[in-house]
């Protein structure tokens, strides 16, 4: 009878241990939680002359499903941007899509990075891919993270070897009125 209680213990505990999720899969559930919303914020890091410092910052978790979330962020009037995240094999890629007025791609566009790891619940990094590199090779050096919490969801910009830091922190306690379709999508 021990042994049969001794086994069944153990069983239970690698079954139990198994259906933990990862920090990535936390993370993706936490993220997706937000979808439909859009939050206010404002730029906590950054130089004094940063161009986003004193405008309307806005992020509209817009568009969800299983393995790609679309973040448009808004500065001001200014619609080009939308962050990209896709879920894959237990990583979480970051990709920054630029768009002109008209919709079309700007020739800067879909640079970022891919987690390295799991990362936490709350914390994902995303060093710069080599498309990043190729595309922009100041930016090569680049790591963006991402925090998410309860309150807060901050994007974060640091490139090593240098003082630029730049930080977006939005208040998830109080959503704001949806704003209209980033420059290249559509109502």
């Amino acid at each position: 009878m021990k042994k049969t209680l001794v086994l069944c213990t153990i069983l239970f505990s690698i079954f139990a241990f198994s259906q933990e999720k990862s920090g990535a899969k936390q993370f993706w559930k936490n993220l997706q939680q937000q979808c439909g919303k859009s939050f206010e914020g404002q730029v906590t890091e950054g130089t004094d002359n940063d161009a986003f410092r004193n405008k309307k910052l806005v992020m509209h978790v817009r568009n969800c499903d299983k393995n790609t979330i679309r973040i448009p962020f808004f500065v001001a009037d200014d619609k080009s941007r939308t962050w990209v995240f896709t879920y894959k094999n237990d990583r979480i890629e970051l990709k920054h899509d630029h768009r002109h007025e008209d919709g079309s791609e700007d020739k800067i566009t879909q640079y970022g990075g891919t987690t390295t790891n799991s990362g936490s619940s709350t914390l994902q990094f995303f060093p710069a891919d080599q498309k990043t590199c190729d595309l922009l090779p100041n930016a090569a050096a680049n790591v963006w993270w991402i925090t998410l919490d309860e309150t807060s969801f901050t994007y974060n910009l640091r490139r090593i070897g240098s003082d630029r830091l730049f930080t977006v922190k939005f208040d998830l306690t109080k959503t704001v009125p949806t704003p209209s379709a980033p420059w290249g999508w559509k109502d």
